[in-house]
């Protein structure tokens, strides 16, 4: 087995790559396909438009899974991921909204946008549905002769 095929530890997919426009080989964590579907079927079930539990609750219920999900997997290659993934949870809301008050497309567009067309977050009462693109993607940084040796410690003692 050698880098360049990738393997699968925890949820991340490793593989060796070389970066985009240069001739360097970096090592890539990215989200392996099963957690994105577990998280994905996770939606689908708080989402059901035949249920009816009541929206606050869904929307926090989304909020927790989606950025407890989003906080582990932030030192991935996903910033692209969780801005799909907010806008997968936001058409299934919006959905199941329309489902539940009966309301047309236009309806929709007239409560959850400002007069500039500009759309809002989907909030209800004091809930709103967060975004979890705007967690930030932090990935490790190279520290190379900044870590202290511990051997240089001992023979200056």
């Amino acid at each position: 087995m050698h880098l360049s095929d990738d393997f699968s530890f925890l949820g991340f997919r490793i593989q060796w790559r070389r970066q985009r426009g240069t001739a360097k080989w970096y090592l890539y964590t990215f989200i392996d396909d099963r957690p994105i579907r577990a998280l994905k079927a996770k939606i689908r079930a708080l989402t059901r438009r035949t249920s009816q539990p009541d929206p606050g609750y869904v929307l926090t219920r989304l909020g927790q899974v989606m950025h407890a999900w989003a906080s582990y997997f932030r030192h991935a290659v996903a910033k692209n991921l969780f801005s799909m993934l907010d806008n997968f949870a936001w058409w299934r809301v919006i959905r199941t909204l329309r489902t539940r008050h009966r309301c047309r497309w236009k309806d929709v567009h007239r409560q959850f946008t400002t007069p500039t067309g500009r759309w809002l977050p989907i909030t209800l009462g004091e809930t709103e549905l967060r975004k979890i693109a705007a967690i930030p993607v932090t990935r490790y940084r190279y520290r190379g002769s900044k870590i202290p040796s511990p051997w240089a410690a001992a023979v200056t003692a």
